[in-house]
């Protein structure tokens, strides 16, 4: 368990310009009609993870009324479980064990959303990383070298 208090949030877009930290958009898709360089200055997030997005299909079939919000969740958590999404939500958790850490979306009520279902894989997540070492303990290790034979000397 660490020692640290994490520091994980939750928002909606539009609301992220007066949050300190790091602010996460966790949709699959862009706001529409927001230019790129403008999604900070608007409040929209910092950095775009739409990997930690619920799928397309998944969605769809919420909205379209196919299934409750429960099985929902359900479906969401699975796709979650992925390697690759693993990693990103282990690189999220350490994040927010260090500095702030809001994940925003769309949704006015984030107890509908999939960003306070994310908020609580995230908290699992970070308790299951490595205690962080001392900032002392670093100094004279360095990293062991790469064995990439590809990569030439």
């Amino acid at each position: 368990m660490h020692r640290n208090p994490m520091k994980l949030h939750l928002y909606r877009y539009g609301e992220a310009r007066s949050l300190p930290g790091l602010s996460i958009g966790v949709t699959r898709h862009l706001p529409r009609g927001v230019r790129r360089q403008d999604l900070a200055t608007r409040g929209y997030f910092d950095v775009w993870l739409p990997v930690l997005a619920p799928s397309s299909e998944l969605v769809k079939t919420y909205l379209q009324g196919d299934i409750s919000f429960a099985a929902f969740s359900r479906r969401y958590r699975v796709e979650m479980k992925a390697t690759e999404i693993r990693h990103v939500i282990d690189l999220v958790a350490a994040t927010a064990l260090r500095l702030p850490v809001h994940l925003g979306c769309f949704c006015e009520d984030e107890n509908a959303c999939h960003r306070s279902i994310l908020r609580g894989i995230v908290l699992k997540a970070a308790q299951n990383l490595p205690p962080s070492a001392p900032e002392t303990s670093a100094k004279g290790y360095a990293s062991p070298p790469c064995s990439m034979p590809e990569i030439g000397e």
